[in-house]
Order: C-alpha cells, then structure tokens, then sequence
C-alpha cells in the first residue's frame, strides 16, 4: 500500500469571488470543474495562523485563557495569532504571538503539526511550533479580550489527560498536545524544521488555481 498521505488535486477554478467581505476574514464563492461538472461552493477564506507549544525544562506547556465571543467561553489555549501582517514569515509570526501574549521568548524552535480547521468549509490553515529554551520579556500592552490573558505552566501530562477527560476543547490546543506526547514518545525524531515549506497555506493553495479576478 502507498505511504499514507493528503495528494494535492489542483483544479481549473472559472469564476471566485468575495461574496463577504469581513473586518479579519472573507467568504469567498469558487466555481471549478471537477470530474466533468462544474460546481460552486462557497467557504471561509483564512489568511492562515500559527499557534507556539512553549516547553520548559520541566516539560510544562506555557496555556493562556481568554475569552472567545462565539462560544461564549474563557478557554484554555495556546498562544496563537493570524498570518495577517503582509509578506511576513510564518515562524516569525509565531515569535511575535509568543512574546506579545505570553510575555516570553524562545532560543530553540522546530514545527510540531499543522492542519487544516475545516476543510469543508474554510481554507485556514494552522501550524503549530515547538518552542524550548524559554526566557521572560517585558510585558505586552494587550487590549480588548487579550486585556485579561490569564498564563499558566501546565505539565504536558496533565495537558493530555484534560483533553482526554473533555476538559479543554480548543482544537489547536487539543491537536498540539496530543501531537506533542507522542512526539516526545520517539524521541522528538518526528519534529521538523521551523522553516519548512508551507504549501497548504492558503496562499499556496490559491497560487495553484486559475481565479478569476474578484
């Protein structure tokens, strides 16, 4: 059997356009040929994120709680933020997530997972880095939900096992850990390189197609 893997299907798309065009994101609408039809669907365009697993020599994982509107919860997360800021690097977006809501840095970084949120219906696509070699900096001015970020070192063990008693149900946070315990199970062999190429990130996907312009 073949090594199981996602396969890029690259398709003629003959019509895109934002059908809504939002404050952070758009909806987007596609028509594209696919299998002899032409189809239109219409999803959530992302411009993508990254989220920072920090890890102390203690092997805690450095959560943040804040408030999110649509569920209407103070959830446990990691930090995390949009590739919103034009042309900036994907790892160099998370650096500046990390210091500007946890208040540290980190000297050693290598990228653990990344997916997509929901392929059905959005082109966002996560990835999560391994941050070690952590030191404090100064405090970040945050506002709006940020204003009141609580932080906490949770042992990685500990993280599990909340995701495993449905306690947390933030999913970067719930792929992150769970990625991270089997990670560190091998030896950390399965890490990468913080600067590997990202072709599912969303600009990627779009640069594969043919639009239309909107």
């Amino acid at each position: 059997m073949p090594e199981l893997q996602d396969d890029v299907a690259p398709v003629e798309v003959t019509a895109s356009d934002i059908v809504y065009d939002g404050a952070i994101w758009n909806v987007r609408r596609d028509s594209f040929d696919y299998n002899g039809a032409s189809i239109t669907r219409e999803y959530l365009d992302h411009p993508g994120a990254v989220a920072v697993l920090a890890l102390d020599q203690q092997d805690r994982v450095l959560l943040i709680k804040q408030y999110r509107h649509p569920t209407g919860l103070r959830g446990w997360e990691l930090p995390a933020g949009l590739l919103d800021v034009s042309g900036e690097n994907a790892v160099v977006g998370a650096k500046r997530e990390l210091a500007e809501e946890a208040d540290v840095v980190a000297s050693e970084w290598a990228l653990l997972t990344e997916f997509y949120t929901s392929p059905g219906g959005s082109n966002e696509a996560i990835r999560v880095y391994l941050a070690r070699g952590i030191s404090a900096v100064a405090a970040f001015a945050r506002t709006h939900e940020e204003a009141d970020i609580e932080l906490r070192w949770v042992p990685l063990d500990e993280c599990v096992d909340a995701v495993l008693a449905r306690r947390i149900s933030n999913p970067i946070l719930i792929v992150a850990v769970l990625a991270a315990q089997v990670a560190r199970s091998r030896g950390w062999s399965t890490l990468a390189a913080a600067d590997l190429p990202w072709p599912r990130h969303p600009l990627s996907i779009h640069s594969r197609s043919s639009h239309t312009a909107a």
